[in-house]
């Protein structure tokens, strides 16, 4: 009788979410018995949600992709590693010869930042393809707030995040951390947090159309009309102005355009926006009465208030509240991370900068600006259906299904069908990758070493993580980043065989030419035993802001020293006070009324001449299915059904629909049929539908998924609504007509 394999312990950073919880998974030999918690992690103490367990499904999926995929007949056949890179240098580099580099368009998923490997080496690509049609993930949820950060701060990832762990007083608008445990805020057991905040004595309060998980753990809830967050927060800011709550503090000296600021929110009293809002004036004063008296308080908004028409004004309006109450860059207020790497707000001289630019150039079709080097996803398909110079004959897409998760999803799809050539980097042959000519499967999260790239530069408390990689790849699979830089290799024309170590010697070389060239030699030196992601870690860590400076402060990091404390990582204490420090604008000071937001203002002025929509569709955040993929994966698609239909009694009676039974959604001249589940959770005139939705499309090779198809929200959203100055999709708050189904 064969003896089983021993068990075994091995540690790995959650890949999951934005929480990056550690966990602790129990191996028999390469076999997954059990994932829980890592009680020992520094950061999240041991916290666990259903998406960390779901790691174990994601590994052994049978649908998972193990092999490249190319199409040959109308069908997807496998092939090796070599053949597939092939197959895209017969096809993609003519192409481009023929058409030019704006002939190829790149769609890069939000997956992308949850895997090193992905979120280092695709800057490398966007370089190499030299294209200025470029989509993320970012116009479908978070450019708003990157946006209103850059011009207030300087840079677009200055952002400030709640130090919740002090926090006395918590304003949050459009969020349901308690669901995601934080989003472009990195907060394990954001529940915990609040429920400590509160038995402290701190007050937490929720503004949103739902109530939500959130809502249901705050202390106020405020069920605003959907899009109307900018009118609400205008009026908090109109208050602390109006009846003398305007507190600087230590940051007088650093602030910028406050008499413009007052002047362009006069016109704004609550008493004038109430209305819109849906929230009574006297309350909307209270509000600003209970942040400017609060010793320690912070304003929170998120997806809500970016997926809506007024999104980049809204996440400014956030900051402005934090800025006049007193509680930005406060120990218990609003602060600014200081990642160990790879935060730009840490190089170069401190305190002043170039600040961020906009509208370089402009898409061909609709004429949208470019915002951080990018135009809005809502723009791909006009620009792969109108012919002329610069249409988007060629695709690669990386970790991403825009088909469902941007608006307007048949459309995209009709236009990919219309591609010369398409190349997806992804896991699963699912709504977007089916349209591709040749799919490079990623590998599993745990066959790869990790370290938070991304997160950490938005994290309550300053860490630092890596992972190694818990289970053995394939021997012929490359890593992601290898993946990559075979299609760079491509693009700069070295072709498919070039020697990939050579090419990422030479791209670290061009990385390291703004140092001196006797410093970037001895750099190149000392880092010789490395390659890939590891190198560029081991390079920011040591150059960053808590780092050894390559000798000069031995006590600082080196990947060296992360990796010895692996598997409980580093704690860099608490977030600290960072301005003036912090601050990259061309003036040195915080920006309080950039230009391009006065003038925008000018919309929300119109819209409180408008009625307010009868009845509008807003989504919603759920634990166990943060992106669409995860609905392939057993342990988080069992229990109820998810993608339901919330409707408060009050318009399901108005409306004759019966919970359970199914409601047609009706806009922009499409429809979608989802079941009713008739809610006291719901505002009155507000309908919630949850995102990602609408699998079981033919060519899809994901089973679990196909068996609660569920409705896709976004198949009804008009692709050319979205916030004129980020480019972010208008996903939220939009008009519906609602009836029974047949």
């Amino acid at each position: 009788m064969d003896t089983p394999p021993a068990t075994a312990v091995a540690h790995r950073i959650c890949p999951v979410c934005e929480a990056c919880c550690g966990l602790e998974l129990q191996l028999q030999g390469e076999r997954i018995v059990s994932i829980r918690g890592h009680a020992g992690d520094r950061f999240s103490g041991g916290y666990l949600c259903p998406k960390g367990v779901a790691l174990k499904d994601l590994h052994e999926d049978p649908d998972r992709l193990r092999a490249p995929l190319v199409r040959r007949g109308g069908r997807f056949v496998e092939v090796g590693w070599d053949e597939a890179f092939r197959e895209i240098e017969a096809r993609l580099v003519p192409l481009r010869e023929r058409h030019g580099r704006d002939a190829l368009g790149l769609v890069i998923g939000n997956p992308t930042v949850h895997k090193t490997g992905l979120m280092l080496y695709v800057p490398r690509l966007v370089r190499a393809a030299g294209t200025h049609n470029v989509f993320t993930a970012s116009t479908l949820d978070q450019m708003p707030k990157q946006l209103a950060s850059g011009l207030m701060y300087g840079h677009w990832l200055t952002i400030a995040v709640p130090d919740i762990e002090r926090c006395e007083h918590l304003l949050v608008l459009g969020a349901n951390p308690a669901t995601s445990n934080g989003s472009m805020w990195t907060v394990p057991d954001f529940r915990g947090k609040a429920r400590a905040m509160q038995a402290r004595g701190g007050r937490l309060v929720v503004v949103d159309p739902r109530r939500s998980e959130t809502a249901a753990l705050a202390d106020e809830h405020l069920p605003i009309h959907p899009g109307a967050d900018v009118h609400f927060l205008l009026g908090l800011v109109h208050t602390l102005f109006d009846e003398g709550l305007v507190r600087l503090g230590r940051l007088a000296p650093h602030v910028a355009g406050l008499e413009a600021l007052q002047a362009a929110v006069q016109p704004y009293a609550a008493e004038r926006v109430s209305a819109r809002c849906g929230i009574a004036a006297e309350a909307i004063r209270r509000q600003a009465r209970l942040l400017a008296t609060a010793p320690r308080a912070a304003v929170y908004g998120r997806i809500g208030t970016c997926t809506q028409a007024y999104g980049t004004l809204a996440n400014w309006l956030v900051d402005v509240l934090n800025v006049l109450t007193g509680h930005l860059d406060e120990p218990g207020g609003a602060m600014f991370p200081k990642a160990a790497v790879f935060a730009a707000n840490t190089l170069g001289a401190p305190g002043r900068g170039r600040g961020i630019v906009t509208g370089r150039y402009r898409s061909r079709v609709s004429g949208a600006p470019e915002v951080l080097g990018e135009f809005p996803m809502g723009c791909l398909a006009e620009e792969i259906e109108t012919p002329g110079e610069g249409q988007v004959r060629a695709l690669i897409t990386v970790a991403g299904n825009p088909v469902l998760s941007a608006p307007n999803g048949p459309r995209l799809a009709a236009a990919l069908e219309q591609l010369e050539f398409m190349v997806s980097v992804d896991l699963y042959l699912n709504e977007t990758t089916r349209h591709a000519d040749v799919i490079l499967p990623g590998r599993s999260p745990l066959e790869d070493p990790h370290y938070d790239v991304a997160f950490a530069q938005l994290s309550h408390r300053n860490h630092a993580r890596y992972s190694p990689a818990v289970l053995p790849a394939a021997p012929d699979h490359p890593p992601e980043w290898q993946v990559l830089l075979r299609l760079v290799a491509i693009l700069r024309g070295e072709g498919a065989g070039a020697d990939l170590r050579a090419l990422d010697d030479r791209l670290f070389a061009e990385d390291l030419q703004r140092l001196p060239p006797e410093q970037a030699g001895a750099v190149m030196r000392l880092l010789a035993h490395r390659e890939g992601p590891e190198r560029l870690l081991d390079f920011g860590l040591r150059s960053g802001p808590h780092g050894d400076g390559f000798g000069r402060r031995p006590d600082g990091l080196t990947l060296d020293k992360v990796m010895a404390a692996a598997p409980a990582g580093i704690d860099l204490g608490p977030l600290q006070p960072r301005v003036p420090e912090v601050l990259r604008t061309p003036s040195g000071c915080i920006e309080l009324a950039p230009a391009m937001l006065l003038e925008d203002l000018a919309r929300v002025e119109a819209d409180l001449a408008q009625p307010v929509p009868e009845l509008v569709l807003v989504g919603r955040r759920q634990v166990r299915s943060n992106n669409s993929w995860m609905h392939n994966l057993p342990v988080l698609a069992k229990g109820p059904y998810r993608c339901t239909l919330l409707v408060h009694p009050d318009d399901a009676r108005r409306l004759g629909l019966r919970d359970g039974a199914p409601a047609r959604i009706e806009a922009n001249g499409r429809a979608i049929e989802a079941p009713v589940e008739v809610s006291e959770e719901m505002r009155p005139g507000v309908v919630s539908l949850p995102h990602g939705w609408g699998h079981g499309l033919p060519g899809t090779r994901m089973a679990v998924a196909a068996e609660r198809p569920g409705a896709n929200l976004n198949a009804l959203l008009d692709e050319a609504a979205r916030d004129p100055l980020s480019g972010t999709a208008v996903l939220s708050g939009v008009p519906v007509r609602l009836t029974a189904a047949g």
